[in-house]
Formats: C-alpha cells, structure tokens, sequence
C-alpha cells in the first residue's frame, strides 16, 4: 500500500522534538532486536551534548552533567512484536511504541536535552532493552552502573497522571503428556486435563479476591495460551498462564500454592515479580506535581495493574521513584496505538520544567 497524498509534506512539518517520536517509531525493535533504534537514539544524544553509548545490554544511555548527584530517566527501547506502520492523522501519530514506551523515552531525551545540569549534578538517560520480554535485561544491567538520588520511570500515564504503583507478576508453564484412551472411554484428555486445571486456579483466584474491591488489590489470573498436541500413542496439553499480584502476594508464595494445585502435571515458573508501590511525599512527585499544575494541569495518581522496570530497580536503588509519560496506555499493544502530539509536547515541557526542581534539590541537599 503506498502512502497517502502529502504524505512527506506531514512528515516535513513535524518540529524537532515530534521528530525525533517519528524517528523512533519508524525503526523497529522488538525484544531482542533493538539494535539499530539503540543507536539512532545514540547518535541523536551525542549530536545534542550528551555523552552518549550502547552499554553491554545494548541499551541506549546518554549521560548530561558530571557529579554523583545523578537522577536517572529509566526508558524502555525495545516493543511488543506486530509492527504498525507509522502515519500522521492529523496530530496524532500512529506507530508501534508511539505509546509504550517510545512515546516516553523521547519525552526523557528532549527534556534532558533542555536543561544544564548544575556542578555536581547529572541526568542519565537509558533507553533500556527486553522491557516488555519480561527479563528487563537492560534495568538489571543499569541496576550496577548507577546509583541515582532520583529515578524517573518511562511509562505512559498521560501528561497529568503520575503513576506510582505497579502490581507484580509471575508467569506458569503448565504440562501434561499421557497415553491416549478411547474418546468413548471414562479417561480425561489432557486437553480435558488443561481445562480442569484452569478452572482450578479460576476458583482458587475467586477465593482469594473474596472481599477485595480495587482492581490494584486483587490477584488476576489470565489464560495467555492453550495446545494440544497429537504424538501418535500420547497426547500432550501446554497453556501459559499469567498472574499480576497485589502487595501482599509475594511471587514465591503464589508459586507454592500453584504447584498444589497442579497435582501430577509439568510446571515451571518465570517472571518472579514482587508488586512495587512508591511514595507520594518525595521530592520527585512534588516536581511533578509542580509542573503538572504550572503547566495547566490538574495532577492525580495512578497505581497500575501491569508491571514496568519500576519492579526490577525499586527495590535494589531504593531511592524516590514515580513513573511518568504522554500516552494512552488502554493503547500498549494495540493495533491503533497512537498518541496525541500535543500531548506529547506538552509532557515534554512538564518534565524539563521538573528536572530543573529536582536538580536544584540536589544542590540544595533536599532529596528525601
């Protein structure tokens, strides 16, 4: 299909920082595949004053200002598979991470672009690898280079919302491989076998949330895939089951009970995540709160039902953190991602207008 008419003439329009959105979006980078818009990002850092590389989890990092007083703007590079071809309707750009989360990362890199860190003081940019594989290879690589005051997490929220919770996860490879019987015969068939087990866990999860009432506060469980495989004398059932956890179900917890549950089948477990929520009375949350209200907003809070890479380095950096960026994330994933550009601007100007607070906050010595 070819573009449609004035098609570069919108292209041409966009200003530097919707470029650079642009840019981004039209390379793309998969989980695991991240490495051309790694070094796009890169390239655009160093033309713009940065100290800019590809660190060894090839995640983009772009460092303004020297000194140990560092704040870190921990973006993720890498999308979910299923590309979109990137086009303009009027202001709104469409594109696979046009939300999650390239939306953000370039909201990061414009902001720090426009500000001058004071002595001392330094901002660290990283467009991080394998976010959404769920092994957020590039956060547990940055976790052992930096030690931030401050950490900003790149995840739509929209321009007014502040995210500062983020429920956990863990992930279950279930099995079953048996002889075959007569289909008139009393034995259950491992796809029979699969379904039995799902509604298993189904009411085990009922249980659990009896008397919960907020969405952050509930155990969900999701079927995310079912196959049954025919091997001549066996069959053979597989399913992946997802789960995203409230504060109080640590993953290791949620694995025991699962495995009694799984009785005589095949089980194994990834994505060990514990549910992280942030404070509210940090000077990074009065900054934005600040900007968001300076810049015409009125500010509120969200505590999200999925994961970011606010779980992997919260706990170990143990240092004020929130999550911040433009987008509708009712769109990740979708095939209509997109987000409103003047949206977007508008973000980027909230969080240049934050990271000056914050920095002079460190000078000042008020990082608590």
């Amino acid at each position: 299909m070819g573009r449609a008419p004035g098609f570069a003439q919108q292209v041409a329009s966009l200003t530097e920082a919707e470029r650079l959105l642009w840019d981004l979006v039209s390379i793309p980078s998969p989980s695991g595949q991240e490495g051309p818009a790694a070094q796009f990002l890169v390239d655009w850092m160093t033309g713009r004053g940065f100290q800019a590389f590809v660190d060894g989890a090839g995640s983009a990092v772009g460092i303004r200002g020297q000194g140990e007083r560092e704040i870190v703007l921990l973006g993720h590079i890498d999308t979910v598979p299923g590309w979109i071809a990137p086009r303009l309707e009027g202001r709104r750009m469409y594109g696979r991470g046009t939300v999650d989360a390239k939306g953000p990362l370039a909201t990061f890199a414009l902001a720090a672009a426009a500000i001058e860190p004071p002595p001392g003081t330094r901002v660290v940019v990283v467009g991080a690898t394998q976010e959404e594989a769920a092994t957020s290879l590039g956060a547990r690589h940055a976790l052992g280079q930096f030690r931030p005051r401050l950490c900003l997490i790149g995840e739509p929220s929209g321009w007014e919302r502040i995210t500062l919770a983020y429920k956990g996860r863990l992930l279950m490879d279930w099995s079953l491989r048996c002889p075959r019987a007569h289909s008139a015969g009393p034995a259950h068939s491992p796809a029979e076998e699969a379904v039995d087990f799902w509604q298993r866990v189904q009411g085990f999860v009922a249980s659990e949330n009896d008397g919960r009432r907020g969405a952050f506060d509930r155990l969900d469980a999701a079927l995310r895939e079912l196959n049954t495989f025919d091997e001549g004398n066996y069959g053979r059932a597989e399913m992946r089951l997802g789960f995203r956890l409230p504060p109080d179900w640590p993953p290791h917890e949620l694995e025991r009970r699962l495995r009694s549950l799984a009785g005589g089948s095949q089980v194994q477990f990834s994505g060990h995540e514990p549910a992280y929520v942030a404070s509210k009375n940090t000077p990074l949350v009065r900054a934005l709160l600040r900007a968001v209200r300076a810049g015409g907003g009125q500010p509120r809070f969200v505590y999200k039902t999925g994961t970011s890479d606010m779980n992997v380095v919260g706990p170990v950096w143990k240092c004020p953190l929130a999550a911040y960026g433009p987008g509708d994330s009712s769109l990740d994933h979708t095939p209509e991602e997109h987000v409103q550009l003047d949206e977007f601007l508008r973000a980027v100007d909230v969080l240049r207008r934050a990271l000056g607070d914050m920095l002079a906050g460190l000078v000042a010595g008020n990082e608590r």
